[in-house]
C-alpha cells in the first residue's frame, strides 16, 4: 500500500496531511472543505489532518469542520502551553512538549492533538519531527489503522517520547567523554563549560518529559468511550517508556552533579598541591637568603670572617642546610 504523504494542491502549505482511511485502512487524501460532507456520508472510516504552525485562517476552518471548542482552539493559537490532556465534550484535546536536535543544539516543540470518534487532528509547533513516518508504518499495516484514531494518537505519541531516546543516550556518551576530561592531569575550562551546558539541557528536558507522564496516565485512566480498552495496552507501554527516559535524565542529572562537584575537589587538590610546592621552594630560597643577608649589615667586628675557611665554610653550611631542607620536603611530598 502507498502512503499519502501529500494533500491535494488546493489545502494550504501548513496543511502536511489530510487523509480519510476507510474500514479497511486504505488511505485517501483530502481538502479541508470536504471534511465535513465525508465525516457525514461515511460512519466507518475516520480522518487524520496534520498541522504545522497553522494560521487563523485554517485553526478556523479545522474548528468548522471537526466542532472543536473554543478553548481548545485558543489554546493551539497561542501555543507555549504545559503539557495536559482536557476534554471538550466528545473530543479530547492534548498537549505534549517535543524535541529535536538542531545545529548540535536541543529544540523544543509542541504537538497538539485534538481526538475525536472518527477523527485526529494534530498540530506541531516550533521544533519537533514530522509524523510522516509514523504514518507511514500504520498505511503499511492496516489492521493497526482498523483500531481507529486512538491508535493513531498512540502512534504519534509513542514517537514522541521515543524521540527523547537518542538524545539521553548521547547526553551519556558526552558524560563519558567528559569524565575523562575530569580526571586528566590538566585543567580545563571548557570542561566546566560543557558540564553546566549538558546539566541545564537535562533540566530543560525534564521538564518536558515529567509532565508526559501524568498526561499519559490521563489518557491511560480515560474513562470514555474516545480510547478502546486495547490502544489503552499501548498507552501503558509508552507510558513505561516516558518513566525510564525520566529516570535516565534524573541519574544522569545526578551523575552531572557528582562530575561537577569531584572537578571542583580535584581542581582545589591541584590547587593546594601547586601551593605546597611554592612554599618549599620559596623556604628552600629563604635559608641561603636569611644567612646570606646577615653579612649585608655593617657591622665592624664580625670574628668568623676572619678566618682563613671562613668563605668556604659558609658556601658549605648553606649547602648542606638547602639539601636537609630539600630531602625534608621532599619527604614530605611538598616536591
Amino acid at each position: 500500500m502507498q502512503s499519502s504523504q501529500a494533500t491535494l494542491p488546493g489545502n494550504p502549505p501548513c496543511v502536511i496531511n489530510c487523509t480519510y482511511y476507510d474500514a479497511q485502512g486504505n488511505p485517501r487524501n483530502l481538502d479541508l472543505d470536504s471534511i465535513s460532507d465525508v465525516l457525514r456520508d461515511d460512519d466507518d472510516g475516520f480522518i487524520w489532518v496534520g498541522l504545522y504552525e497553522p494560521d487563523e485562517a485554517v485553526l478556523v476552518k479545522i474548528q468548522e469542520e471537526f466542532a472543536l471548542h473554543d478553548l481548545a482552539i485558543e489554546d493551539t493559537r497561542k501555543a507555549h502551553q504545559r503539557p495536559k490532556v482536557e476534554t471538550y465534550g466528545n473530543s479530547l484535546f492534548v498537549v505534549v512538549h517535543t524535541a529535536q536536535v538542531v545545529d548540535e543544539r536541543i529544540r523544543y516543540g509542541e504537538t497538539h492533538a485534538f481526538l475525536g470518534r472518527r477523527f485526529l487532528v494534530t498540530v506541531r509547533h516550533g521544533a519537533s519531527l514530522s509524523y510522516a513516518p509514523v504514518r507511514a508504518r500504520l498505511e503499511r499495516d492496516p489492521e493497526l489503522l482498523a483500531m481507529g484514531p486512538s491508535f493513531c494518537l498512540y502512534a504519534v505519541l509513542d514517537a514522541v517520547v521515543d524521540n527523547y531516546l537518542p538524545i539521553t543516550d548521547s547526553f551519556r556518551d558526552t558524560l563519558d567523554l567528559l569524565e575523562q576530561d575530569i580526571f586528566s592531569e590538566n585543567y580545563r575550562r571548557r570542561t566546566v563549560i560543557r558540564l553546566y551546558e549538558l546539566k541545564r539541557e537535562l533540566n530543560k528536558m525534564r521538564l518536558a518529559v515529567a509532565p508526559l507522564q501524568d498526561s499519559l496516565a490521563q489518557i491511560q485512566r480515560n474513562q470514555g468511550s474516545l480510547i478502546q480498552d486495547e490502544v489503552k495496552l499501548y498507552m501503558r507501554d509508552v507510558l513505561d517508556h516516558a518513566a525510564r527516559i525520566n529516570d535516565a535524565i534524573d541519574t544522569l542529572r545526578e551523575m552531572l552533579g557528582t562530575a561537577l562537584s569531584v572537578n571542583l575537589s580535584l581542581v582545589t587538590l591541584a590547587q593546594g598541591e601547586t601551593v605546597k610546592r611554592l612554599g618549599a621552594w620559596a623556604a628552600l630560597l629563604a635559608a641561603p637568603t636569611l644567612i646570606t643577608s646577615w653579612y649585608g649589615m655593617n657591622f665592624k667586628f664580625m670574628p668568623e670572617l676572619e678566618g682563613r675557611f671562613a668563605y668556604p665554610l659558609l658556601i658549605t653550611t648553606v649547602g648542606v642546610v638547602c639539601v636537609a631542607l630539600y630531602r625534608l620536603f621532599k619527604r614530605a611530598r611538598w616536591l
